[in-house]
């Protein structure tokens, strides 16, 4: 099992410091999460709450939903002239996270919030670490009323097995325009597996007329290789082709490799929630995100450049694991994978489908 984690540390080539294009998505989906504590605050008037970000990796944005979410519940608390209540804010991510970045900067957190002046104490909230993976239980039953994820669930729990134990998607990493339908079943095979386990265990874990946030990417077409799912993945296919052309990385090494993720359609998360039954879906958008955030103004580098940051700051653990390379061959393969991006950004526009998706807990 490919277990997926992000570079750490504060490093050029950290998750910290490449990690617009996720805080772009934070950002867009902010206005849907306050819209559901609004309602979570409204209806149920809890005296305590649970709250969970799932998949909160590391860097800048592990605390930005966190403190958007206390803030709110604050301010709302109290134009409602109600007390603000206790809140119990898990952040979970896999064991191998950097879990200790996100606490060595709580201190800073509960001083910008004590300054907002919005009837937010330190004693009012606690903070804690569950590592685990959320494909399963992570909190105790009926516990939460809050759950957020971004920019995590486009990530399966492994590569789908089939694939691991065969050489089926040869020079390729994910789904392409020339994968054979049995590598496409495959990743749908394993998306529906984990959406399903990840529903399941969250309807478990949370209160009656709870509320959910999910933001990951998608897809808007119905073809799962659609350039808008997987085309940043073709490019880098084709960078490793080109190391393995030249005697710097074995081609079998890169047959063998798949990455564990799946971009969704609409419909089928759609389907993946009727099926399991424990959640209505509330409000949906899905919008498009240019691959390196879209705010390029007064910035040196070139977008290739920025995109090629942001991608190694997520695979580069997994490349480690598989392909051995030592570092100035993991530097060459992300120069031309800069190289080709700047070239395909010359001549079209890049763009990801972020799906945004709000759910109620059903009765």
């Amino acid at each position: 099992m490919q277990v997926p984690h992000m570079n750490k540390g504060e490093g050029e080539t950290s998750y910290a410091k490449n990690s617009q294009v996720q805080k772009k998505i934070i950002s867009v989906g902010s206005s849907m999460v306050e819209a559901a504590i609004m309602n979570i605050l409204g209806e149920m008037q809890p005296t305590s709450m649970g709250v969970a970000d799932l998949g909160c990796s590391s860097g800048p944005n592990s605390l930005t939903v966190v403190c958007q979410i206390i803030h709110v519940v604050a301010t709302i608390s109290h134009e409602m002239g109600r007390p603000v209540p206790e809140l119990t804010v898990s952040l979970n991510d896999l064991p191998c996270n950097d879990f200790n970045y996100m606490f060595q900067s709580l201190p800073e957190l509960y001083k910008k919030l004590k300054n907002d002046h919005n009837g937010f104490s330190e004693g009012n909230c606690y903070i804690l670490g569950s590592p685990g993976s959320f494909y399963g239980r992570l909190f105790p039953s009926h516990s939460l009323h809050f759950v957020h994820s971004s920019s995590s669930l486009h990530w399966l729990s492994q590569v789908p097995s089939s694939l691991e134990a065969t050489h089926l998607n040869k020079e390729k990493i994910y789904i392409s325009k020339s994968s054979s339908a049995s590598v496409v079943e495959a990743y749908q095979q394993q998306f529906r597996k984990d959406f399903s386990l990840f529903l399941k265990s969250r309807a478990q874990e949370m209160v009656v007329k709870g509320r959910m946030v999910l933001a990951f990417l998608g897809r808007r077409s119905l073809d799962p290789s659609a350039d808008e799912a997987c085309y940043q993945w073709e490019l880098l296919a084709r960078a490793l082709m080109s190391l393995a052309l030249d005697g710097l990385v074995e081609k079998e090494n890169i047959d063998s490799f798949n990455i564990p993720y799946y971009a969704p359609s609409l419909e089928e998360v759609q389907y993946e929630v009727e099926k399991e039954g424990s959640f209505i879906i509330d409000c949906v958008e899905a919008f498009e995100l240019e691959w390196d955030g879209g705010d390029s103004s007064g910035l040196k580098e070139s977008r290739g450049t920025r995109v090629a940051k942001c991608i190694r700051a997520v695979v580069e653990p997994m490349f480690e694991s598989h392909f051995r390379l030592q570092a100035e061959t993991m530097d060459e393969l992300f120069r031309r994978y800069t190289k080709i991006i700047d070239d395909c950004f010359s001549q079209r526009r890049l763009h990801y489908i972020c799906l945004l998706i709000s759910f109620v807990k059903k009765s």
